[in-house]
């Protein structure tokens, strides 16, 4: 028989840890030999090739790319801090895209072909035609051959789904009122315990920003004050992945001078942070202490796969403008939380796993990456771009003053992977949002992209207010879903009848308040295992809400710890053996003890009615 023990459900703060996993570091490596197939070639690239005369814009991937999760177990880094984790990091796709690549660009430079290196993914940025496409697909070291589209500027469009629509003159000459949107999710509560966001660096690749804007300049952490003078310094604080173009006159002609060339990158960061007391108005963002810096990754509302992917370089390992990335960005300056206010759709040659690598990399890295779901709501499926659609990225929709959802939001479940993944993951205000414009200005706009920056925002809250947070995205998603203000829905498949969490609001709308309240009330569990075996066991504590899992294996004593988990209904798991469950329930600072049969694992003995794990339904109060 198994005995299992349940001891000790204490509330007090403690150490962060996290799992480590073992798995082949590298997908591919270099250099093995091609059999009977040619490297990939986009389905969208091929029909550039084929309508399109002379050259096209494309990236080459290579075939060795590294895993980032394997790599840090691999160096015990998977419980490192944020510091040290996105140093090894650059270090390691750094090396590796360097010594890998450096075959195929000899071999460009001896034909005179000019491109531009990437390490985040390991790849080239070439042009190239038809016949230069062909040698380089039997190139060992290529893996694959993918659009990247030199489209015509003009407003950022998805089906029927612009970044943002102007709510209108009245509401754009609103009142000097705090926006909605702070009080909707009791920002200034938490502001009232003495969390502004303070120590937070919040990062923002969009249409760009105008750095001096009243409301946003004290906010730059390229601005630097002291007792006596001023200092303006742009460098590792601003990156433009489109250099000069597209740069409108009222920008300087120096890419590494901030620039928006749109209006709706300043107001993001104005909803992140900005604070417009300086001039008689309002604190118009969600962490006012909190310090930004920024990158263009799109022209005029428009991007590529490359110019994003630029972006997200300098984000994980800030560089300066015309430096090399892979040698002289310095992981030291990253931003702890980005915000992603922007989609990447197949127009602009983005397919479902375009950018995949890239988010789940720069997570890995301890980065926070927020982004808006889309603007192709009402329909279910409507989460159905890069980079919102995936798990690694916190995907926001937007609501209403009221708390109703906006009928553009989009809704999940994500469909063009495959994966049926639920989105998005919360919800927070995004119609008729007051913020920060170019020319000093102040406008009244509504999106998803306008509510992405308040979680982006709320994060920086709760980082400020619970420092053991910062770098643990897992936790700080549990977090905030967890302390969301649930808004039961089935519009999309959910259910004979509303339930929380549901592909139109996530589970639920921001509530940063409670969201501080429970990250700083943790309990402890720890969970020992008698008879027959104890030592080994791989045990899991699984959300009920949400899912997640808290992982460990029992040590010598036979206890498996479990340092923070956060008051809800929990299940219990021993993987690996089949029981039968016994359902007793457990509250804090209670102990319990319960047996379960544990099953022939030759598999020979009849086992009607067994489960291949343990379920033990627990309460943390």
């Amino acid at each position: 028989m198994w005995r299992i023990l349940m001891v000790g459900l204490f509330l007090f703060a403690v150490q962060v840890t996290t799992q480590i996993t073992t798995t082949s570091t590298l997908l591919a490596q270099e250099g093995e030999p091609r059999v009977g197939q040619s490297a990939q070639v986009s389905d969208y690239l091929q029909e550039q090739l084929r309508t399109t005369q002379g050259k096209v814009s494309l990236l080459v991937v290579l075939r060795e790319q590294v895993e980032p999760k394997a790599a840090l177990a691999r160096a015990n880094l998977r419980s490192a801090n944020r510091a040290t984790k996105a140093t090894f990091l650059y270090k390691e796709l750094t090396t590796t895209a360097q010594r890998t690549q450096a075959s195929l660009r000899s071999w460009l430079d001896q034909q005179g072909i000019s491109y531009r290196a990437f390490y985040l993914v390991n790849m080239l940025e070439i042009e190239a035609d038809a016949p230069l496409v062909d040698a380089l697909r039997q190139r060992p070291e290529v893996d694959r051959l993918i659009a990247n589209p030199l489209i015509d500027q003009g407003l950022h469009t998805l089906p029927q789904a612009p970044l943002f629509t102007v709510v209108g003159a009245n509401e754009a000459e609103a009142t000097l009122a705090r926006p909605y949107g702070l009080d909707f999710t009791q920002a200034p509560e938490v502001w009232a315990l003495g969390y502004t966001g303070q120590g937070i660096i919040l990062a923002s690749q969009d249409t760009g920003v105008e750095w001096d804007h009243p409301a946003l300049k004290a906010a730059y952490r390229g601005v630097i004050t002291d007792t006596t003078t001023t200092t303006i310094t742009h460098l590792y604080n601003w990156f433009d992945a489109w250099g000069t173009v597209g740069r409108p006159g009222r920008c300087a002609n120096d890419p590494q001078v901030p620039c928006d060339d749109d209006g709706h990158g300043t107001h993001t960061v104005g909803t992140m942070l900005g604070d417009a007391t300086v001039i008689s108005d309002t604190v118009l963002g969600m962490a006012p202490d909190a310090k930004w810096i920024g990158c263009r990754n799109m022209n005029k509302g428009v991007g590529t796969p490359a110019s994003y992917t630029a972006c997200f370089e300098f984000f994980l390992a800030p560089y300066p403008q015309g430096g090399n990335p892979a040698t002289d960005g310095r992981p030291a300056l990253a931003p702890h939380i980005i915000n992603n206010s922007w989609g990447c759709p197949p127009s602009e040659g983005c397919d479902a796993a375009s950018l995949q690598q890239i988010v789940e990399t720069v997570r890995a890295a301890g980065q926070m990456i927020v982004a808006s779901a889309g603007n192709n709501g009402s329909g279910c499926g409507t989460v159905e771009d890069p980079i919102a659609i995936y798990d690694a990225v916190f995907s926001v929709g937007a609501h209403n003053s009221s708390g109703t959802i906006a009928s553009f939001s989009s809704r999940g479940v994500v469909t063009v992977d495959g994966s049926s993944r639920p989105k998005p993951d919360i919800s927070a205000p995004g119609v008729g949002v007051r913020s920060t414009w170019v020319n000093a200005g102040f406008n009244t706009i509504q999106g998803t992209s306008m509510a992405s920056p308040h979680v982006a925002g709320a994060a920086a809250l709760l980082w400020s207010a619970v420092p053991t947070l910062i770098g643990d995205i897992d936790m700080t998603e549990q977090v905030l879903i967890k302390s969301a203000t649930p808004e039961p829905f089935n519009q999309c498949g959910e259910g004979s009848s509303p339930i929380t969490p549901n592909n139109t609001y996530g589970y639920g709308r921001l509530n940063i308040l409670a969201a501080v309240q429970l990250a700083q009330q943790p309990g402890t569990m720890t969970i020992t295992v008698t008879d027959p075996i104890s030592v080994g066991v791989r045990v899991a504590v699984i959300d009920e809400l949400t899912g997640f899992r808290h992982e460990a294996t029992s040590g010598s004593d036979g206890t498996a710890r479990f340092p923070r988990v956060y008051a809800g209904s929990y299940g219990l798991t021993l993987d690996g053996f089949a029981a039968t469950p016994q359902s007793i329930p457990l509250v804090a600072n209670e102990q319990k003890q319960f047996a379960a049969q544990h099953a022939d694992p030759t598999g020979e003995e009849e086992q009607p009615e067994l489960i291949p794990r343990l379920f033990l339904p627990l309460v943390i109060q």
